[in-house]
C-alpha cells in the first residue's frame, strides 16, 4: 500500500468507507452491533471486500434503536462479541483514511469501545462525506446521506444498516470528488483544511460530545530516511566501461571473463565494443549462464552467447540519481542494468549488488512509478509523492541544489512519460507515428535542475524537417497540446505564459529553430526577453536527445557572438528590489516575502546573462557562476556570495513549500519570514545586500 500524506490526491486515496450500526446516538453510552466497511482504491468502490460483522454489544438492544436498523437482541444471540472481531477491524482500518457520513460519531463509539474493552486503539486520518458535501455545494437544503445520494444521482441499498450506510456513504465521496475539483480541492490535506474551515459544523459535532472527524493537517517528515541515493547518482557507483564481448564468445569465456573480472555480466554486440548505441546491445548474466548450463548440461559451455543473451536491455541515465535505479530494479525484476549516456551510448554497468546497502536499507520512497505511469492520473499519484521526500531530506540537511536537483528529475521524467502516453494516444487515434525525429525539451528551471515544488510547464519541441504550419508542423501541434493537457492533470499546471509545445513559437524544424534564435539574438528588445532567456536553460528529455543538444550548443553559440543581446537581458536586472527596511526590517506582504522575485529571479539571471556572453555552455546557476570562477572572471567571493544567496533562497523556499503543501495549502514562492529562525532571518539579510550588487557587477564583467 503505497503511504498516505497530504499531498496525496483524493482520487487515488486507500481508503475505507465506514458505518457503525449502535445501541443509540450518544456516543458516549453507545454500544456496537453491527460494523461495515468497503475498501476504495483508485477511486473504485471494492464491493467484493466488503467486510460486514454482527456483534453482541453485552447488554440489551433498545426498541427505539431496533426500529432504525432493525438489529433486535435476538439478532445478535450468538454473535461475537466486539474483543473477537477487533483486531479484523482495525486491519481494514490501518494505513488507510476512513470515510463515512457524520463519520466522527463512529470515531467516538469506536475509541469508548476500546477504552471500554481495553483494546489498542490509535484514531486514523478521516474525512467525513457530510463536511465535504458542505464544502462542495455549500446551498444544498440537506446534506444528509438520502438528500447527497439523491442530489448526486446515486442508488443506494440497505439504508440503515452497516454495510449499505458505508457504501453509501463510499459512493457519495467519489460522486464529490468532481466538485470538490471544481472548487481547487484535489488532495487530502487540502480537503483536511477545507472541512477544518466549517466551524459551526465542528462546533455542533463537539457539543454532541464526538470526537473532531478530521484532523489539521499534518508536517510530515519520514522517519529512518536514507538520503544516500537522493545524493548520488547513476554514474557515482557504476562500473566502467562495461565488458563487451562479440556474440560468437562461448558461454565458457564468457563465464571466465566474468570470474578473472569480478563482475556479474557481460554485455554483447557485433564487434564486441562498447559506446555505441544501447539498442546494439544484449546482456549474459551469471544466472543466464546458470539456466543454460542447467538446461543443456556441459555442452552449453562450448555454445555462443549471441542467442543466450537478453533483449531489450533495461537501462538507466548515467545522470539519473539512485533511488530511481533501485526502484526500476524492483519494477522490471532486472539485477543489471545498462547505463546510457545523454546521447543514448552504453557507459556502464549498475548491479544489484552495487545497490545492496540501499535495499537493505529503508525503503526508496520516490520509486520508478513515473516510468510506468498509463494515464494522467498515474502520474499526478506519482507526482504527490515527492512533497514529503523534499520535506525530509531537507530535515536530514541534504544541500537544497541537489533537492531541486531531485524535483527536476521529477518534473523532466514526467514530462518524458506525458510525451510517451501523448505519442501513444495518437497512434491509436489512427494518427500515426511521428512523421520525423524530434525531442522534447523542458525550459526554465526545469531545464536548469532548480525546480521547486511549484512548477508549471516551460517546455517546446523540436523536429528534423518540416515548414511552420506545414504536415510535420501540424502532428507536432497535436502532440504538444496533448502533452500539455496530460501534465496539467497529473498536477504541473499549464504555463501562464504559453511556453508550451502546442504554441507555435516553442516548437518547429531545427531550421526554423535556428532562425528564430537568429532573430531572438539578432532583433530582441527588452520587452521581447521575458521569454526568450529561459530557452537557453533547455535540456532534452525525450525521444532523439541529440537534436536538442544541437539546438542547445547553437543557442548559445549565437548568444556569445551578439554581446548586445546578453547586454539586453542584463538590462532587466538594472536593479534589483530590496525588502530590507532602512532600519534593518525585512518587510513581506502579509508576513511573507517572495524569494523568487528578491533572490531566485536575479541570481539566475545574472548567472545566465554572464554564461551566455563568455560562452559557459552550463545550465545551472550553480555551475554557470563555478565556470566565471573557474574562469577568472570576477571576484570569487562577490560569486560566491552569489551562489550561497542562492542556495539559501531555494532552501527556504522549498522548506516552505513542502510545509504549505503538507497543511493543505495552495504553495507559492512566498516564504513566511514569522517562521524563520534568527539566524536564518540574519542570513537573509545579508544574501539581500550581496544582491544590491548585482547590476554593477554584470556591468563589470560583461565585457
Amino acid at each position: 500500500m503505497t503511504p498516505i500524506t497530504g499531498a496525496t490526491p483524493l482520487f487515488a486515496l486507500e481508503a475505507v468507507a465506514l458505518d457503525l450500526e449502535t445501541t443509540g446516538l450518544d456516543a458516549a453510552k453507545a454500544l456496537i452491533v453491527q460494523v461495515g466497511a468497503v475498501p476504495i482504491a483508485k477511486a473504485t468502490l471494492g464491493g467484493a471486500a466488503a467486510y460486514e460483522r454482527l456483534v453482541d454489544p453485552g447488554a440489551p438492544i433498545p426498541p427505539a434503536s431496533t426500529q432504525v436498523h432493525g438489529i433486535a437482541d435476538a439478532t445478535v444471540k450468538g454473535a461475537p462479541a466486539l474483543p473477537a472481531v477487533w483486531g479484523e477491524v482495525t486491519a481494514l482500518l490501518d494505513g488507510r483514511v476512513v470515510i463515512g457520513h457524520t463519520i466522527g460519531f463512529d470515531l467516538t463509539v469506536l475509541a469508548n469501545e476500546a477504552r471500554r474493552h481495553r483494546l489498542p486503539w490509535r484514531k486514523p486520518r478521516a474525512l467525513c462525506v457530510r463536511m465535504l458535501a458542505a464544502v462542495a455545494a455549500p446551498t444544498l437544503a440537506s446534506h444528509s446521506l438520502d438528500a447527497l445520494a439523491s442530489w448526486l444521482g446515486l442508488e443506494t441499498r440497505d439504508r440503515h444498516r452497516a454495510l449499505g450506510d458505508a457504501e453509501a456513504a463510499g459512493l457519495v465521496f467519489l460522486a464529490l470528488l468532481p466538485h470538490l475539483e471544481a472548487k481547487g480541492i484535489r488532495t487530502l490535506a487540502e480537503a483536511e483544511r477545507a472541512c477544518r474551515r466549517l466551524s459551526g459544523e465542528l462546533e455542533r459535532q463537539q457539543g454532541a460530545g464526538w470526537e473532531a472527524p478530521v484532523e489539521e493537517p499534518r508536517d510530515e517528515v519520514l522517519g529512518s530516511f536514507d538520503t544516500y541515493p537522493y545524493r548520488h547518482r547513476v554514474g557515482d557507483i557504476m562500473a566502467s566501461p562495461p565488458v563487451v564481448v562479440p556474440p560468437e564468445t562461448t558461454l565458457k569465456a564468457a563465464i571466465d571473463i566474468m570470474t578473472a573480472r569480478s563482475i556479474s555480466s557481460v554485455f554483447v554486440t557485433s564487434d564486441g565494443r562498447p559506446g555505441r548505441d544501447v539498442a546494439e546491445y544484449a546482456i549474459v548474466t551469471e544466472r543466464d549462464a546458470m539456466r543454460r548450463i542447467a538446461a543443456a548440461g556441459a555442452p552449453a559451455l562450448d555454445e555462443p552467447v549471441g542467442p543466450i543473451g537478453s533483449r531489450p536491455l533495461v537501462t538507466i541515465r548515467e545522470n539519473a540519481f539512485l533511488y530511481r535505479a533501485v526502484g526500476r530494479m524492483g519494477r522490471v525484476g532486472s539485477r543489471h542494468l545498462g547505463v546510457r549516456s545523454d546521447s543514448d551510448a552504453l557507459v556502464g554497468v549498475v548491479s544489484a549488488r552495487d545497490l545492496l546497502k540501499l535495499r537493505a536499507g529503508p525503503a526508496i520512497t520516490l520509486a520508478d512509478a513515473i516510468e510506468q505511469a498509463g494515464s494522467a492520473r498515474d502520474l499526478a499519484l506519482a507526482w504527490s509523492t515527492l512533497p514529503v521526500v523534499v520535506r525530509s531530506l531537507l530535515a536530514e540537511g541534504v544541500d537544497a541544489h541537489v533537492v531541486c536537483r531531485i524535483v527536476s528529475e521529477e518534473i523532466r521524467s514526467m514530462t518524458r512519460r506525458a510525451g510517451v502516453l501523448a505519442a501513444d494516444a495518437m497512434r491509436a487515434d489512427g494518427k500515426g507515428d511521428a512523421p520525423c525525429p524530434y525531442a522534447v525539451m523542458v525550459l526554465g528551471s526545469g531545464g536548469r535542475g532548480e525546480s521547486l515544488l511549484v512548477p508549471d510547464q516551460d517546455n517546446a519541441v523540436v523536429f528534423a524537417a518540416g515548414a511552420p504550419d506545414g504536415p510535420e508542423d501540424r502532428w507536432f501541434a497535436e502532440l504538444g497540446d496533448r502533452l500539455a493537457t496530460i501534465l496539467d492533470e497529473a498536477g504541473i499546471p499549464y504555463c501562464t505564459g504559453g511556453v508550451m509545445a502546442k504554441n507555435p513559437d516553442w516548437r518547429g524544424s531545427l531550421e526554423t529553430w535556428t532562425e528564430r534564435i537568429a532573430r531572438w539574438v539578432r532583433l530582441s528588445r527588452p520587452q521581447d526577453l521575458l521569454n526568450v532567456d529561459i530557452f537557453f536553460d533547455e535540456a532534452p528529455v525525450h525521444g532523439t536527445l541529440g537534436l536538442g543538444h544541437t539546438l542547445f550548443e547553437a543557442a548559445y553559440a549565437a548568444g556569445r557572438e551578439n554581446p548586445t543581446f546578453a547586454k539586453l537581458l542584463g538590462e532587466r536586472l538594472a536593479s534589483v528590489p530590496s525588502p530590507v527596511s532602512l532600519f534593518g526590517k525585512i518587510r513581506g506582504e502579509n508576513g511573507r516575502l517572495d524569494l523568487k522575485q528578491h533572490i531566485l529571479f536575479p541570481v539566475a539571471s545574472a548567472a545566465r546573462t554572464l554564461a551566455i556572453r563568455h560562452g559557459i555552455e552550463e545550465r545551472s546557476t550553480r555551475a554557470r557562476l563555478g565556470g566565471l570562477i573557474a574562469r577568472g572572471i570576477g571576484s570569487e567571493a562577490d560569486l560566491s556570495a552569489l551562489m550561497e544567496a542562492h542556495a539559501l533562497g531555494v532552501s527556504l523556499t522549498l522548506d516552505q513549500q513542502s510545509r504549505d503543501i503538507a497543511a493543505g495549502l495552495k504553495p507559492s514562492r512566498m516564504v513566511e519570514i514569522g517562521t524563520l529562525t534568527r539566524q536564518q532571518r540574519s542570513d537573509l539579510k545579508q544574501a539581500l545586500g550581496h544582491l544590491q550588487h548585482i547590476p554593477t557587477l554584470l556591468r563589470d564583467l560583461m565585457f
